[in-house]
């Protein structure tokens, strides 16, 4: 039987698994089985707790709901942070390595605040042609590629479809990107939803999403740390960085990791 932890952080829910013996190793077809809403547990995607090649305490795999292994997933990394001071803590800080790079994580009561890999990339104002829309966007990479979408009305957006369209655009293969449309709120409060590469899907919250929308918003308005963002769950985030020009250094993303509840299955 596979016993396993259902976690969500700020509406983004993941199955996590302690590996560290290394006695699991799941194919795609298991991994989509495992976050599968009718027949699974049921989630985004699934965290792996495995030994660190000792560059750091232990390391995070993080694969998405199709079965495919990403670099990162914030709001995963923050939930992974909880796990281990469950099953191997308790730690002020911890450090886990990712494909993104090494994370550190600080424990703030029921918060994580996690220390970002450094962003790269960054590119402002691209128009993107949607096949009859013409979206003025920004990209970065988080730790995971995103782009950047500024909107009037966030309620009525098409996410699954200028979603899908930019997730899948000719200026973003061979991997795609992930596309998160963005309202400001009030000076230095901005709302967001986001599509998913992976989940194909949108989500009530996207952590690397967050702090990338954080960041453009930084870049473009020129204002100060830190940036609160309210997803689509309905829970605020906060974006944390130094900024010098449109460079930016210590970025780091605080929210939510809550427990859901444990289990046991069969997976074959």
């Amino acid at each position: 039987m596979l016993r396993f932890t259902k976690m969500n952080g700020a509406g983004n829910d993941f199955v996590l698994i302690d590996n560290r013996g290394g006695a699991h190793k799941f194919s795609p077809r298991q991994i989509a089985f495992l976050c599968d809403r009718h027949r699974g547990v049921g989630a985004d995607g699934v965290l792996l707790v495995e030994n660190s090649t000792r560059v750091a305490d232990f390391r995070m795999r993080y694969f998405n709901s199709d079965g495919g292994e990403a670099e990162m997933c914030g709001n995963g990394a923050r939930c992974f942070a909880r796990f281990l001071d469950k099953i191997a803590g308790p730690f002020s800080e911890v450090r886990f390595e990712t494909m993104a790079g090494v994370i550190q994580a600080a424990f703030e009561g029921e918060l994580v605040r996690l220390a970002m890999s450094r962003p790269r990339h960054m590119a402002l104002r691209r128009t993107l042609d949607l096949g009859g829309s013409k979206l003025l966007s920004h990209s970065i990479n988080t730790g995971v590629p995103h782009v950047v979408t500024f909107v009037d009305d966030l309620e009525s957006t098409p996410v699954e479809q200028w979603g899908a369209q930019i997730r899948y655009h000719q200026a973003f293969q061979p991997g795609g990107t992930n596309a998160n449309f963005v309202k400001e709120l009030e000076p230095g409060k901005i709302a967001i939803r986001t599509y998913e590469r992976g989940v194909e899907a949108e989500t009530l919250a996207c952590g690397t999403g967050v702090t990338a929308s954080g960041l453009i918003y930084a870049a473009l308005r020129d204002t100060t740390s830190p940036i609160h963002v309210l997803v689509k769950g309905g829970d605020w985030l906060e974006v944390g960085f130094q900024k010098t020009g449109n460079n930016f250094e210590e970025v780091t993303l605080k929210g939510p990791a809550d427990f859901a509840f444990e289990g046991s299955m069969e997976i074959v």
